[in-house]
């Protein structure tokens, strides 16, 4: 079973940047899509971002494409959310999730992820 341990969320001001980072355990990371939801107040978990095993493709919910990039460090483990150009309707709880099976495309479903973080808080003030 992995352990997903998400950092670098924060208080930041409209148009500000933040980098949140995902540090997975085990041995096998580099087998794995890895993909970043998040979580307003009262609202449904969404899509954010996704990669492939290897990095080589990656697929950005509409609201947040231009603006964030996903990207993975395999020899450490770690999966990164760059946040830029934010708004407060980017405030939420993100997670970082893996995906159920080894080797799979990149997909907007959570049913597709089966191991998630506890999260962490992004507020974003105007």
């Amino acid at each position: 079973q992995v352990t997903l341990a998400e950092s670098g969320g924060g208080l930041v001001q409209a148009g500000g940047s933040l980098r949140l980072s995902c540090a997975a355990s085990g041995q096998t990371f580099s087998r794995y899509t890895m993909g970043w939801f998040r979580q307003a107040p009262g609202k449904e978990r969404e899509f954010v971002a996704a990669i492939t095993w290897a990095g080589g493709s990656t697929e950005y919910a509409d609201s947040v494409k231009g603006r964030f990039t996903i990207s993975r460090d395999n020899a450490r483990n770690t999966l990164y959310l760059q946040m830029n150009s934010l708004k407060p309707e980017d405030t939420a709880v993100y997670f970082c999730a893996r995906a159920r099976n080894y080797y799979a495309v990149p997909s907007r479903s959570r049913a597709d992820f089966d191991s998630w973080g506890q999260g962490t808080q992004v507020t974003v003030s105007s």
